[in-house]
């Protein structure tokens, strides 16, 4: 099957990992958007190196995001790319801060999803939106306002989405990849106890081996994505299965 594939936050963590699955088959074309670019010189992927929480340039970028869909049989989105936040309680806040990270966690993938739908609503593929959201979508810590909040909003964007394009051959994903190693998670146990009061219980999961790495949580994500049949819900978690 070839596949046309849109990645965000390629470079490091789970991103990186994503997409080494997918560069690993023949039959698949990666157009990855990040801060930063690897500069790999593979015939199958294109680079596009983009800050997603400006918005303008986010949006003078679209189209060259989205290649025609001629040729391929299934077209996927993965809004992957995250940030933290500041990790201080609300009165420590700064409207910079927070102005990025809902643009990261939850502007951009709107646009994008947005932008997606537009280039292949008419198209006769496979088409699947999966956006990475997290377990503090549905829990709220002290210290993660803005990572909470943004991500909530993307996991309601994403059910909203389902209801609205279902009926065009879309299937839209909100995934939680539980607890992961990788550079957030370091710049979580860098943050101040008293702005972050579980901070000593993310400490343990690393010290205690409780991470998963980017390569297994990958792993599930390529199973979902290959078999979303499997998966009637619009919201999961890659610890359940």
């Amino acid at each position: 099957m070839r596949t046309l594939l849109i990645l965000t936050g390629h470079t490091k963590g789970l991103g990186h990992a994503i997409l080494d699955v997918f560069l690993s088959l023949e039959s698949v074309q990666v157009v990855a958007l990040s801060r930063t670019s690897l500069d790999l010189a593979h015939s199958n992927l294109k680079e596009i190196q983009l800050d997603l929480s400006d918005l303008d340039a986010l949006e003078a970028t679209i189209p060259k995001v989205f290649p025609k869909a001629e040729g391929f049989e299934r077209c996927i989105l993965i809004n992957n790319a995250g940030w933290i936040g500041e990790v201080k309680p609300v009165g420590k806040l700064n409207p910079e801060g927070i102005q990025r990270a809902m643009n990261v966690n939850l502007l951009a993938p709107m646009t994008l999803t947005d932008a997606f739908v537009k280039a292949y609503r008419n198209h006769q593929a496979e088409k699947i939106i999966l956006n990475v959201s997290s377990g503090a979508a549905q829990k709220p810590l002290p210290g993660w306002s803005e990572y909470c909040t943004g991500k909530a909003g993307l996991a309601m964007f994403s059910k909203v989405a389902h209801e609205e394009l279902n009926g065009l051959g879309f299937r839209v994903f909100s995934v939680a990849p539980g607890i992961v190693d990788t550079g957030m998670q370091s710049e979580i146990r860098r943050a101040d106890q008293q702005d972050f009061p579980a901070l000593e219980r993310f400490i343990g999961y690393k010290s205690e081996g409780k991470l998963s790495t980017p390569e297994e949580v990958a792993a599930k994500i390529f199973q979902l994505i290959s078999h979303p049949e499997l998966f009637p819900e619009v919201v999961q978690d890659v610890r359940n299965y």
